[in-house]
C-alpha cells in the first residue's frame, strides 16, 4: 500500500492542478494576511473558501483521479496485490497530496506574517486541520461514488450532486425545519443535525472558536453550550474522524466485493 500512496502521490504532485491548487491558497493567504488589518476578519474569510473550496476540490480530484487510472488500477488487480492496499494507496495519495497543497500553501504567508507570536495562531491551526478533515473525507466519498458508477458522467453528476447537498441544500432543510417547529425544543436536533453535515460541523467548531456564535442566534448560544466545552470539542473532533473512517471502510469493503 505504500508504494502505491507513494506512486500516487508523486504522480498528483507532479500534476499542474496540484501547484495551481497551492498557488490559490498561497495567494489567498497573502493578500488576507498583509493587506487585511483585522486577523479575525482575515480568518473568517478564509473559512468561507476553504468550507466551500475544500469540499468540491477534494470530491473532484477525487472522482477524477480514479477515472484517469482506471487501466492502471486493472493493471495493479492483475498482480498478487491486495485489492483494499490498491485503492487505499490511491486515497491517500490523492487527500495527503490535496492537504499538503492546502497546508503549504496557507501555511507559507503564516509563517512569514509572524503569527507564531500572536493568540491567532490556535485560530489559524484550528482552520488548516478542518481544512483536512474535509479533504480526508470528501476524498474518500468521491472514491465511494467512483467505485459504485462505472460511468463518468453519472460518477461526476452524483459527486457534484453530493457536494452541492452537504454544502448549500443541506443548510437551507435544516433552517427550514428549525423555523417550522420553532415551537418545540430543538437543542438536541441542531446539534445532531449539524454532526451530520461535516461542513456545517466544521464551520460551527471555527466559528465558536472565533467567539463569533453571538451572530448566530440562539442556536449560536445552544451550540457554544455543547461545542464550547472541552467534551464537545472532543466529540466534534471524534465526529469528523468517524466521517473520515467509515467512507474508508466502505471502499475496503466494496473493493473487494467490485467485478472489475
Amino acid at each position: 500500500m505504500l508504494k502505491i500512496l507513494k506512486y500516487s502521490f508523486y504522480d498528483l504532485m507532479r500534476s499542474r492542478w496540484s501547484y495551481v491548487y497551492f498557488a490559490f491558497y498561497l495567494l489567498l493567504g497573502i493578500v488576507l494576511l498583509f493587506l487585511n488589518n483585522d486577523l479575525s476578519k482575515a480568518v473568517i474569510t478564509l473559512m468561507n473558501v476553504i468550507i466551500v473550496l475544500v469540499p468540491l476540490i477534494g470530491t473532484i480530484f477525487g472522482v477524477m483521479y480514479y477515472y484517469n487510472s482506471k487501466e492502471f488500477t486493472e493493471l495493479l488487480l492483475a498482480q498478487p496485490l491486495k485489492r483494499s492496499s490498491i485503492f487505499l494507496g490511491q486515497y491517500l495519495g490523492v487527500a495527503l497530496s490535496l492537504s499538503m497543497s492546502l497546508i503549504l500553501g496557507l501555511g507559507i504567508p503564516f509563517v512569514f506574517y509572524g503569527l507564531f507570536k500572536s493568540s491567532a495562531i490556535w485560530d489559524f491551526s484550528l482552520l488548516l486541520i478542518t481544512g483536512v478533515f474535509l479533504t480526508l473525507i470528501f476524498t474518500a466519498l468521491a472514491f465511494n461514488i467512483a467505485l459504485s458508477n462505472e460511468n463518468k458522467i453519472k460518477g461526476f453528476g452524483y459527486a457534484i450532486l453530493l457536494w452541492l447537498f452537504l454544502a448549500i441544500i443541506y443548510d437551507g432543510i435544516f433552517l427550514m425545519t428549525l423555523i417550522m417547529f420553532e415551537d418545540y425544543p430543538l437543542d438536541k436536533l441542531s446539534l445532531f443535525g449539524t454532526m451530520l453535515n461535516p461542513i456545517d460541523l466544521s464551520r460551527t467548531l471555527i466559528l465558536l472558536k472565533l467567539d463569533i456564535s453571538a451572530l448566530l442566534g440562539y442556536t449560536g448560544a445552544v451550540f457554544k453550550q455543547f461545542f464550547g466545552t472541552n467534551f464537545g470539542l472532543v466529540v466534534s473532533f471524534a465526529t469528523l474522524v468517524l466521517w473520515v473512517v467509515l467512507p474508508i471502510l466502505r471502499i475496503v469493503f466494496k473493493s473487494k466485493k467490485k467485478d472489475f
